[in-house]
């Protein structure tokens, strides 16, 4: 049976030159960064080297950026400090935020009394850019807009450098979490001056439990977690110097890429569509999934025209990983709260799946998977 990993945009495998250099940091580098004999400073410096080398990446400072243990930790280092270290009151997002955010609103909503809102979205999962302009001028105190930059479930695209001016010129904090789209879409953090954002090295091919959040300077920082004064006094917790250095490199191999696996992805996703299109009649994609230009190249939403039971679990018996939704709420029984929310309930009882691809697939996997899906449903 052929195996086919259409799940990227869950988590990606790791570059073999990346499980190398952690393979090798692990063997060979395991003084604890903070210590100040020569094996803590041998560590320290591996994780300061990172640090440099993944701001010059994002054309940031060093000094912003605090290493965390994945996207979900810095989003929450990064709202939390806004209502507890930078006054902020009130925050605006959308209903179709990763729960990383939604959760985290709805904690500091109960916790801190502060005023939620949230941005109209379309049928289509498209931002009301005009509604967020017409509430940010209705706002009397301190306020954050928080907007991914790809949406993980339907690969809508935000328009950042938009949010951007809209909140410049309304003088809101901007927050995006950029976990499923920072390889996959150029950032560059003096053109796009996004205040905070949040990455994790296992959507670019690195190890998973490792991330990191980029705060601007001047904000300052309280950590969320109490203990040592680790990352300058942001997070505490001993550096996990073999994942942060192969999230550099990660991170340096994708940017290096980028341009010849863009064009490889958006290949494989064109020939995909086409595929669904050819084979199943009446076939829909949720959200901007299926527009080359308006969503991310690695996303592909796929409504069906009927409900079919069990589909993914089929699926997964012939070897073929793919997602409902997130795969956060993997299991869940309430379905995608992302779909949820921009479907009507008759078109949200129809089967959706998500398929996402990275470098490692091929069109051999996607003709699989096309018959994989005529013997399931037809």
């Amino acid at each position: 049976m052929q195996k086919v990993y259409f799940d990227n945009a869950a988590t990606t495998p790791i570059n073999q030159e990346v499980i190398e250099i952690v393979a090798q940091t692990m063997n060979s580098i395991y003084g604890n960064p903070s210590s100040t004999h020569q094996f803590g400073r041998s560590a320290k410096t591996l994780v300061e080297k990172s640090r440099k080398s993944i701001a010059k990446l994002l054309n940031c400072s060093a000094s912003e950026i605090v290493f965390t243990a994945g996207g979900s930790e810095a989003d929450n280092l990064i709202l939390f400090n806004a209502v507890k270290n930078l006054n902020v009151k009130r925050i605006i997002s959308t209903k179709i935020e990763h729960h990383a955010i939604l959760h985290t609103l709805n904690s500091l909503e109960k916790e801190y009394s502060i005023q939620i809102d949230y941005v109209d979205v379309n049928e289509k999962g498209e931002i009301d850019l005009e509604h967020l302009i017409t509430i940010l001028e209705n706002s009397e105190v301190k306020t954050l807009v928080s907007l991914m930059q790809v949406n993980n479930e339907i690969g809508n695209i935000l328009d950042v450098d938009k949010v951007i001016s809209i909140c410049k010129d309304q003088n809101a904090l901007f927050h995006s979490d950029t976990v499923q789209g920072l390889t996959h879409l150029k950032i560059d953090l003096q053109k796009s001056p996004i205040d905070f954002i949040a990455a994790s090295a296992h959507k670019f091919h690195g190890p998973k439990g490792v991330g990191f959040a980029v705060i601007k300077k001047g904000f300052g920082i309280q950590p969320i977690l109490h203990g040592g004064e680790q990352e300058r006094g942001a997070r505490a917790g001993t550096e996990n110097t073999h994942s942060i250095v192969g999230m550099e490199m990660a991170l340096n191999i994708a940017t290096k890429n980028y341009e010849k696996d863009k064009v490889y992805i958006i290949n494989l996703k064109q020939y995909f569509i086409e595929q669904l299109q050819n084979n199943f009649e009446n076939i829909q994609f949720n959200g901007l999934s299926n527009d080359l230009d308006k969503s991310a190249y690695h996303i592909l939403n796929v409504r069906f025209e009927k409900e079919i039971p069990m589909l993914l679990f089929n699926l997964d018996l012939k070897g073929i990983a793919a997602s409902g939704g997130s795969a956060c709420q993997s299991g869940s029984n309430k379905g995608s709260h992302v779909l949820n929310a921009i479907l009507n309930e008759d078109e949200a009882k129809k089967t959706s799946v998500r398929f996402s691809f990275s470098i490692y697939n091929t069109k051999n996997e996607v003709d699989y998977v096309i018959e994989a899906l005529k013997s399931i449903i037809n």
